[in-house]
């Protein structure tokens, strides 16, 4: 069964994502996974395919073992799979609390990681592989260091990963937007100790529409916008010791 497995699927990104894949006449079953299980099932009445929603925290251990059971037992044919789980906090590391920072890197890392792990053994030729990463990842962000170190990690893992697949014909792609009008910006306002500077916001449609006309053109890095392509591309001609004096500036630091 042609399968799209999407985690964080229960808002934002997540939820976007799997609506428009859930929705391709190519797609017969799609795996949402988050920890609210009430939000997944609500994608039954939106999503043309086959919803299995799956009651998950990928922080924790159990459940990538619940995970990787689930998938042994079913073998399904993954088509795409989208890695849209994660979290941020804003402030300065040393006023966030550890456990939020570790947070992060368990789920901005480790669990996209072993995510991708275990998925890519259902996968074949034509395969399609989304790695939520952000604007952030370009360049090292001053109070809110540890979220764009994480998504630093997303973009090199991506890249090279698609490297890695392309005698699978598998195709692994980055997805770097800026500021995105989700239930992630409610959350990483509540830790906030700096006046962040919001330049314009996208919304899911806009930036996983683009995700997918990038994924068909073959690219490794998809940034919607056309002014944050080009911000992206002063983020390699200038230091990044000015672009984050840049940042500062914005953030009244």
């Amino acid at each position: 069964m042609k399968t799209v497995i999407v985690t964080g699927a229960s808002s934002g990104l997540g939820r976007e994502f799997a609506e428009a894949l859930g929705n391709l006449p190519s797609v017969e079953e799609v795996w949402v996974i988050a920890r609210r299980k009430e939000r997944l099932e609500e994608l039954r009445s939106t999503v043309g395919a086959t919803v299995v929603p799956l009651e998950l925290d990928l922080s924790r251990n159990e459940s990538l073992d619940t995970y990787r059971n689930y998938l042994a037992d079913r073998t399904p044919q993954v088509v795409a799979l989208v890695n849209a789980a994660g979290y941020g906090c804003m402030g300065e590391v040393e006023n966030l609390s550890l456990s939020d920072q570790r947070g992060m890197i368990d789920l901005n890392i480790t669990a996209l990681t072993a995510i991708t792990k275990l998925t890519l053994p259902y996968m074949g030729q034509g395969g399609e592989i989304y790695q939520l990463g952000s604007f952030s990842a370009f360049e090292p962000l001053p109070y809110m260091s540890v979220y764009a170190a994480t998504k630093a990690y997303v973009l090199s893992f991506s890249r090279s990963l698609n490297r890695e697949l392309k005698s699978r014909g598998i195709h692994s792609m980055a997805v770097c937007p800026s500021w995105v009008r989700t239930e992630f910006l409610d959350r990483a306002a509540t830790y906030r100790d700096v006046i962040v500077y919001f330049d314009r916001f996208y919304t899911p449609k806009q930036v996983v529409g683009r995700a997918m006309r990038d994924m068909k053109r073959g690219k490794d890095v998809s940034v919607c916008g056309a002014k944050h392509r080009f911000l992206r591309l002063l983020t390699k001609l200038f230091p990044h010791r000015f672009v984050m004096s840049i940042w500062c500036f914005q953030q009244k630091k």
